[in-house]
């Protein structure tokens, strides 16, 4: 189990991690400390190589199981920040359209063209 701990305090670290309530003022800490973790759990994964004991097959079944529920959560995480960027841009347009609400018409100097003929 001795080459598998690390991984697997760091696993838990990170679902952690994720499951704190993200806010949009602590949603950056917790993406800089998610990065951190899962560049550490990948250093650690390449240090792994077989053969494995009936232990370690345990604690990786474990892991497998553990980095499913992290991969839900990343994937929230991603969609809520992903749905208020929409919002930012969408109130952006707004802003823009109600301090120049003109600024989409194109006219021809108050001229009149008539597309009839």
């Amino acid at each position: 189990m001795n080459r598998l701990r690390d991984l697997h305090r760091i696993t838990i670290e990170l679902k952690e991690v994720l499951e704190q309530e993200t806010t949009s003022k602590n949603r950056e800490s917790i993406i800089e400390k998610v990065n951190l973790l899962v560049e550490q759990r990948g250093s650690h994964l390449q240090e792994l190589a077989a053969p494995y004991t009936m232990e370690e097959k345990q604690t990786g079944r474990e892991l497998v199981l553990i980095n499913e529920e992290i991969q839900d959560k990343m994937q929230l995480l991603f969609n809520e920040l992903k749905s208020e960027m929409k919002q930012m841009k969408k109130q952006k347009k707004s802003n823009r359209t109600y301090s120049n609400p003109y600024e989409k018409i194109q006219s021809l100097d108050g001229m009149f063209m008539d597309s009839k003929k």
